[in-house]
């Protein structure tokens, strides 16, 4: 078996390589809780990968640590992709798995977001072993495809896109089409994305919660702007399988978000469209787990 693996960079990690170690180790000193958090987070994620580490070697499994030169991962090389850390680890391996199952596993599980995790910090090897043969749960989620100008940025979207204004005061402005109908919107931007994504953002703006296996897209407003008491038809959609969003940018300094990471700058003019990927993704472990 071959197991390709990604662990989070931790907060704590983050300070250190921006040469500010130094003050954050002052702040716990002191008993700063900002900085004992990220301490405790450090050392709970530190000791998961050793835990990783030792289930590999006890199962006489290679794993492979994804570097960033790593593109796409595929059953050619791979029969395993493994997380640790929480949902944004998962999230960041997912854009280069292909074809092949991923299993998260949940560092911390008392502070780290993990809804998406199959696996919890200290049952690593009895639960990577039944990924292994087989015996963990599977399901098969959705993921969206986004282009701009005609070039594919990303076949891989399992959360959501937020198109908006570079400046979050600034009111975001576009011309929208689903199927036949066009509107001319000024908001705060949208949310755009599949069922995994329906939990987090699009629900907060609004949005329906759907369950995980289906397939549909959903396209959610943020604080539509209408003065003359206008009513936008196109402000919460559920997408079908095949339907496009089409959006042409009105702004010379729009900003598109894919899963909270890849900062795309539209230009005045560009034309972006938004439909369900013909690349799902397989995540083990969820089973029964209940919806956010």
């Amino acid at each position: 078996m071959r197991i390709a693996y990604l662990v989070k960079r931790s907060g704590w990690q983050s300070f250190a390589e921006r040469h500010e170690e130094g003050r954050l180790r002052r702040l716990y000193a002191k008993g700063d809780p900002t900085a004992r958090r990220l301490k405790r987070a450090h050392e709970a994620n530190l000791k998961t990968i050793a835990e990783l580490h030792t289930a590999l070697d006890s199962l006489g499994v290679k794993g492979v640590l994804i570097g960033p030169r790593t593109k796409t991962i595929s059953r050619d090389r791979f029969d395993l992709v493994v997380t640790v850390g929480g949902d944004g680890t998962l999230l960041r391996a997912s854009h280069r798995v292909l074809d092949v199952p991923i299993v998260g596993i949940n560092s911390d599980p008392q502070t780290s977001v993990g809804f998406f995790c199959g696996i919890q910090a200290g049952e690593v090897l009895p639960s990577l072993e039944r990924a292994l043969d087989g015996r963990l749960s599977q399901k098969t989620l959705t993921r969206m495809q986004v282009t701009m100008q005609g070039e594919v940025l990303s076949k891989r979207v399992l959360n959501d896109a937020l198109f908006c204004h570079s400046s979050p005061a600034a009111t975001s402005r576009y011309l929208v089409q689903i199927g036949k109908v066009s509107e001319d919107h000024k908001s705060s931007g949208f949310w755009i994305g599949p069922a995994a994504g329906s939990t987090a953002a699009q629900k907060s703006a609004g949005g329906r919660v759907l369950p995980l296996e289906s397939e549909a897209l959903q396209f959610i407003v943020r604080e539509p702007y209408t003065p003359k008491g206008e009513r936008y038809e196109l402000k919460k959609v559920l997408l079908e399988p095949g339907q496009v969003v089409e959006v042409r940018s009105k702004m010379h300094s729009g900003a598109l978000f894919l899963d909270g990471h890849d900062d795309i700058r539209p230009k005045f003019g560009d034309v972006i469209t938004f439909t369900r990927s013909d690349e799902p993704l397989l995540i083990l472990g969820l089973g029964g787990k209940k919806k956010r």
